[in-house]
């Protein structure tokens, strides 16, 4: 199967790189046609994946695997153990018993080809692909866990269960949204979105995995993003909520901000360092844009953020030192988005996720900004309502760089989330619209192909490579989530963890250090149906013949 899967990917590589000019728009793209339209929310009907006709998916895990280490707490990939997965007939809620168990949602995912690893099983061998993540969500201990899906194993030794605690064995690890491997330091990295009470937890590869906080070296926020240049420095993407406007009740104020932390050693993310906030100057006023307390009606409608979402214009940013643990020391925790907002940092609408652009040196990074996830949004397209793609270039040796707009989204492309290169040229963006949008516009998620070099001033459009289904689990959590009373899962999939990577755990496997080959020499593409039956697969190129 694997030597198929090569062959057939290896025609689909040469289209995608070798048949298309450089500055042609993704749309112009004959190696994957559209998808077709967005699957539709309808209450009680469920719906499968369409994907682009050159491609398919085969699944590696979904929710009901059991964990080969179970624990009171965790019996499954993607399950709590606080109730049934399935709900009983006449089953009722009772205390730390729910009507159907609460589902960890496993969130960013990320590959690495290495050997010698273990597991539960000491007579075991494990091979050496694996796909790491964190749960977003925390079960019965106040915590939550990290899995790791072993793509060479049978069933009893296929998924995982790395850590539920930190290293003193009692602290919970907190909810997970993003993932990373710092081949410099040789430690996963896990960003956790709680906002003060976030930041960035270190974990050692192998089984079973030490997890120690970072909160006194890179702080606390919103973190959802991270990733790592050549030298290890580290890039961290914040996702916070802002406050509604007095009038732009629908909107959100800006109130997130890209990090950049500089380590002392590379080697060793303990030994401390520099945290950065990126900082662009307005085009509209003297000085930096910024954010102001108590204006959130100012901030959302302001001619700065209009400018920001505005093709053509070109910011002039710089990086700001917020925090110096050779100032501070390492031991305490401090608060990045309250440092970012006194130094001059400058404020994003709910920025989610970033990627260096492979073969640019890391000089050139997207990221995307989710946006309001309502199409209410006040704020409209012009303000950055429905979300953006944005182009950071800079010398990642100097402070200096500028930022531009690469692509504004309109209500039906909302609430970009995960971000991936699928070629050199080519990024993959993926919509986590959320519920409320879901409904409003009658439309679930969507994965779009843009061509990173092209230009979209005027109007050209993203192939659609993935428009997600509704598997039958997250409509019915769909229909019960406002009953409470037991039915406490969020309805609905979306698409997280959307990666492509050969898995090689040295500098040169950086994502943005190689140029992707998707479906040849192990480079693989997965994502994850998050909610649900919390399904993970991996996207391979469609049967031939």
């Amino acid at each position: 199967m694997k030597a198929r899967r090569r062959s057939v990917a290896g025609a689909l590589a040469v289209l995608a790189i070798g048949g298309v000019a450089a500055v042609a728009v993704a749309h112009d793209n004959p190696a994957l046609s559209d998808a077709g339209p967005a699957n539709t929310k309808v209450a009680g009907i469920s719906s499968p994946d369409k994907l682009s006709p050159q491609l398919g998916e085969s699944t590696v895990a979904q929710g009901s695997n059991p964990l080969e280490n179970p624990s009171a707490a965790i019996g499954y990939y993607g399950y709590y153990s606080d109730g049934q997965m399935v709900p009983a007939p006449g089953a009722v809620q009772s205390p730390g018993h729910n009507v159907e168990a609460s589902k960890s949602e496993p969130d960013k995912n990320t590959y690495l080809v290495v050997g010698g690893q273990h597991g539960a099983d000491a007579s075991y061998d494990y091979g050496t692909h694996f796909l790491y993540q964190g749960h977003e969500l925390t079960g019965p201990t106040g915590g939550s866990y990290i899995t790791r899906v072993n793509l060479d194993a049978d069933a009893a030794h296929r998924v995982t269960k790395m850590a539920e605690f930190e290293a003193d064995g009692t602290t919970p690890i907190p909810a997970i949204d993003g993932s990373t491997w710092d081949p410099f330091a040789q430690r996963m990295l896990y960003t956790t979105e709680g906002g003060a009470n976030g930041g960035v937890v270190q974990a050692t590869l192998d089984y079973p995995s030490t997890v120690n906080a970072l909160w006194g070296v890179l702080g606390q926020g919103g973190y959802e993003g991270i990733q790592s240049d050549g030298s290890g420095n580290l890039y961290i993407v914040e996702d916070i909520g802002g406050a509604a406007g007095a009038t732009s009740t629908h909107a959100k104020q800006p109130n997130s901000f890209l990090y950049r932390f500089l380590p002392y050693d590379a080697t060793d993310l303990t030994q401390g360092g520099k945290l950065q906030v990126l900082q662009l100057g307005s085009l509209a006023h003297a000085g930096p844009i910024v954010f102001h307390p108590n204006q959130a009606e100012a901030d959302i409608q302001s001619q700065d953020v209009a400018d920001e979402h505005t093709y053509g214009k070109t910011f002039e940013t710089t990086w700001l030192t917020i925090h110096d643990t050779a100032v501070t020391g390492t031991a305490t925790a401090f608060n990045a988005n309250t440092h970012a907002m006194a130094a001059g940092g400058t404020p994003f609408k709910r920025p989610e996720n970033g990627q260096f652009q492979p073969g640019s040196r890391f000089k050139t990074f997207f990221f995307d900004e989710t946006g309001d996830t309502n199409s209410l949004s006040e704020a409209g397209a012009a303000h950055g309502a429905f979300g953006s793609i944005m182009k950071l270039t800079q010398d990642p040796r100097k402070d200096a760089g500028t930022l531009q707009l690469f692509y504004l989204a309109d209500v039906a492309q909302a609430g970009f989330d995960n971000v991936t290169f699928y070629d050199r040229t080519h990024l993959i963006a993926v919509q986590d619209m959320g519920d409320t949008l879901h409904a409003q516009i009658n439309a679930l998620d969507s994965a779009f192909l843009f061509d990173a070099v092209g230009d979209y001033t005027h109007g050209a459009r993203p192939v659609k490579i993935l428009a997600e289904g509704r598997d039958p689990s997250a409509t019915t959590d769909s229909a019960l989530f406002t009953l409470g009373a037991g039915f406490q899962n969020e309805g609905d999939n979306e698409i997280t963890g959307m990666h492509l990577s050969n898995g090689d755990p040295t500098p040169s496997g950086l994502l943005g250090a190689a140029n992707p080959k998707p479906f040849s020499h192990d480079w693989r593409l997965f994502f994850t149906h998050q909610h649900g039956d919390n399904v993970t697969s991996e996207i391979i190129p469609a049967e031939s013949g």
